[in-house]
């Protein structure tokens, strides 16, 4: 009876904090350039540092200001050149950046330099690069708007499409294993399920969002079905090498940042460059 009332308050937990989690993330996004801007710099500080705090787990020590200032660095230089605001040179901030976190490690002195510096990049990397080029989904010459969020609003639903498939699917039918060794309860029925999800998602969104065509959004749909579940493997697989069960405990019943955003790490890279071959 304990057992089933303690399962009862987790899933409410897990549908209240989704509900909140969905309303500020499309809200933000729908609101304004400045929202969609300040949204996605909260999200990808809050997400470096839990990066960083996982692999600390590992004896790592990566250098949380200098990673945070290139993942700012990476994330503004984008949009503002999506919407056309600077040129191209803005990204040479980025080299000077290396270049001081390099320098900073001589100076501190710590076990494992050549770690540090490179999971100091990694992680600025792995963070700020998918949400930084999601500018490029809502800043386009081709779209009826200068701020054209329903494509990113699409692309969000595609992946809560394939998470919610992937989960329904394999709770009810799933057993044989995708990648057991990284990943034990994930199966190939439930990849297969969150790929029909997002199918049939993609059909239902390209009725409300035609500025790319219903077969754009079924490619898209299959991008983010294939490479969001690496995606969230890729984040397994850091969580099993520093052996925590979540990234963070922003969420209560899903985790941190990054357990929420897993999927569109590897997901939002592979449909950014569809996008750019496809509009003009």
């Amino acid at each position: 009876m304990q057992n089933t009332k303690l399962m009862k308050n987790n899933f409410t937990k897990r549908v209240l904090s989704a509900i909140v989690f969905s309303f500020l993330l499309i809200g933000g996004t729908l609101l304004h350039p400045l929202s969609f801007f300040l949204l996605f710099f909260i999200i990808i500080i809050l997400g470096l540092l839990e990066f960083y705090k996982l692999v600390e787990v590992a004896e790592i020590q990566p250098q949380y200001f200098s990673g945070i200032l290139l993942g700012m660095v990476i994330f503004t230089g984008n949009y503002l050149f999506a919407r056309g605001l600077v040129d191209f040179k803005l990204f040479l901030v980025i080299i000077p950046v290396l270049v001081t976190i390099m320098i900073v490690e001589l100076y501190r002195n710590k076990k494992n330099p050549f770690s540090n510096i490179a999971f100091t990049i990694f992680g600025a990397s792995y963070v700020s690069i998918p949400f930084a080029i999601l500018s490029w989904f809502v800043f386009n010459q081709s779209f009826p708007d200068n701020f054209y969020p329903l494509l990113l609003i699409g692309f969000f639903m595609l992946i809560w499409a394939n998470d919610s498939g992937a989960y329904v699917v394999g709770s009810l039918i799933g057993k044989h294993k995708l990648f057991e060794r990284i990943s034990p309860k994930k199966t190939w029925e439930g990849f297969l399920g969150g790929g029909l999800f997002s199918l049939l998602a993609a059909w239902l969104i390209s009725y409300y969002v035609d500025v790319i065509s219903l077969s754009d959004w079924l490619i898209i749909a299959t991008l983010t079905f294939i490479f969001g579940t690496f995606g969230d493997l890729l984040e397994s697989l850091l969580k099993r090498m520093v052996n925590v069960k979540d990234s963070g405990q922003i969420m209560p019943g899903h985790g941190g940042v990054l357990d929420r955003f897993d999927s569109l790490i590897i997901a939002a890279p592979m449909v950014f460059i569809y996008l750019m071959i496809i509009l003009k």
